[in-house]
């Protein structure tokens, strides 16, 4: 795979409530990806980014919520969110290399 595509794969990581529950019971991490990213693909970025081993990814296409902007409706654009189950004993620290 491309190494340059891989870099631009994961988006950000998704740091609400749910998935830091997902992330404490299941050792799964949740990543915004691109649209057109595959599972393989997904792997492959985070194995590459973070020097982990992946056991699986699943992912999920969010709809985006429809907003009223004055007296005009809109709506926010869609998004592909990734879980990403880690091997075990594998660990991603977001927070940096803080010992």
């Amino acid at each position: 795979m491309n190494q340059e595509r891989l870099m631009k794969i994961l988006l950000s990581p998704v740091i609400s409530e749910k998935s830091t529950q997902i992330g404490e019971s299941n050792n799964q991490v949740a990543f915004r990806v691109l649209a057109d990213a595959t599972k393989p693909e997904i792997k492959a970025a985070v194995e590459l980014m973070f020097k982990v081993q992946v056991a699986s990814v699943n992912t999920i296409n969010v709809r985006g919520k429809v907003k009223r902007y004055g007296r005009s409706i809109g709506r926010r654009r869609n998004t592909r969110k990734a879980y990403v189950c880690l091997a075990p004993g594998q660990e991603i620290n977001f927070a940096g290399e803080a010992a």
